[in-house]
């Protein structure tokens, strides 16, 4: 216990063992769709689906470990949604390049994002948001976890006429769903250790008992990670095209990363009164690296989870949280029938009650100065209406500087605002 205290100081965060590992687990249930979702979508590429399954792995173990020994932050990582499905949906499909060429791709961008992260840039882009940005990106963010949640959980569905509809309120899924959610509230309120995963485990177990859930084993063999392991194609390196996608993946990684990051550190206190993110170089770090290792065992951009709000809403305040879920994801290895058994039902109530927590963001925006609070709730209305936080982090930007320059505020804005806004604008453009 004296080396763990040592590498995380739980003291001086006034926490526990226990509770960290219990906040670990709590953010591992709510991101452990991604170890069969992330091998579906990036085998629709022609790429092995057994192999992508342990690429993701390995990848979420090493970079959870990462941020964890390195950077002592609360914060899981794994392949990210939306980066896969832009990788396979985009670039191989829409562009026609091989999945080995697009892991060079996503190599690539790993690279130059670990070039901004070992650089001034760094930290200079990401203090630099301003501070009611930085709130309304943490709503969007909870908004955007509340669509996922919702519609994971059946309670909200397509609908080709209002484009989201109710789901079936009658569905015994909806119905557990909901059930997890109001267990996760009530037992939260009453400040019940554990809540989240006390009321994930509870409706799961109703689930099997009902049918409703099915019960996937406990024991599995590990499958050879071969087929994509280090098959990373540089033959097209020097086309532009090639380059477009590099820098697509750059910008989209970057800003989710700088998006999750500053919402999570305003959650767990590690945003000081200047509105400056403590420590951050090391956490952007670990985030770069996690791309470049899971690029060559075969995966795309693995990069900090938003659900990481799982295990703070627990209490979780270290990197120890990281570490346990890096754990947790190994394991997997052997017990991936037994992560499957948890369903959609209690993993998608979870991601809802934990939106409510981001969105408290919102109490902090600026709301005398329509110029602050317009463009911060715009970065809050896009994330979910697009599935992308980088988009709304864009757009915001980019009406930000311009909101500001017309009413001839112009003071409020620095360099570093204005190159986001203008990198932005470009990627509207060329992407």
């Amino acid at each position: 216990m004296e080396l763990i205290e040592s590498l995380f100081k739980l003291k001086d965060h006034k926490t526990s063992f226990k509770k960290e590992i219990l906040a670990g687990l709590a953010t591992f249930l709510t991101m452990a769709y991604i170890m069969v979702v992330n091998p579906a979508i990036l085998s629709e590429t022609g790429m092995d689906f057994n192999s992508v399954f342990v690429a993701t792995i390995l990848a979420s173990f090493l970079a959870c470990m990462l941020m964890g020994l390195l950077a002592n932050w609360p914060v899981a990582l794994a392949p990210g949604m939306g980066l896969n499905a832009f990788f396979t949906y985009a670039v191989v499909f829409g562009m026609g390049f091989t999945w080995q060429q697009a892991l060079a791709a996503v190599f690539c961008s790993g690279i130059l994002f670990l070039v901004i992260s070992i650089s001034p840039l760094r930290s200079y882009l990401i203090n630099a948001i301003p501070k009611s940005l930085k709130f309304g990106i943490g709503a969007g963010i909870g908004l955007f976890l509340a669509i996922i949640g919702l519609k994971g959980a059946g309670i909200v569905v397509d609908n080709p006429a209002t484009l989201v509809g109710l789901g079936d309120l009658k569905s015994p899924s909806v119905i557990l769903a909901l059930l997890t959610l109001i267990l996760m509230i009530a037992l939260d309120r009453i400040k019940i250790p554990g809540a989240i995963v006390i009321s994930i485990l509870a409706t799961t177990i109703i689930g099997l008992v009902i049918g409703v859930a099915q019960f996937q084993g406990i024991f599995s063999p590990i499958p050879s990670m071969s087929p994509t392991f280090l098959q990373l194609d540089f033959s097209v390196l020097g086309s532009s095209l090639f380059i477009i996608v590099i820098l697509t993946i750059l910008f989209v990684d970057f800003f989710d990363t700088a998006g999750t990051l500053t919402s999570v550190a305003n959650l767990s206190g590690k945003i000081d009164k200047d509105g400056k993110v403590e420590n951050i170089h090391k956490a952007v770090f670990s985030d770069s690296i996690a791309t470049i290792i899971g690029s060559l065992f075969g995966t795309s951009n693995t990069t900090s989870y938003i659900e990481s709000g799982a295990g703070i809403k627990e209490g979780g305040k270290t990197g120890l949280v990281a570490v346990s879920v890096g754990i947790f994801f190994l394991l997997c290895l052997f017990l991936a029938p037994l992560a499957k058994t948890i369903p959609p039902y209690a993993t998608g109530a979870a991601l809802v009650f934990i939106a409510t927590f981001f969105c408290k963001n919102l109490v902090n925006i600026d709301w005398d100065d329509v110029s602050e609070y317009a463009p911060a709730l715009l970065a809050a209305f896009i994330m979910p209406l697009t599935y992308s936080i980088s988009n709304g982090i864009a757009l915001a930007f980019i009406v930000y500087v311009l909101a500001k320059a017309i009413s001839g505020k112009m003071s409020d804005l620095n360099p570093a605002v204005l190159t986001i806004a203008g990198a932005s604008l470009l990627h509207f453009i060329f992407s």
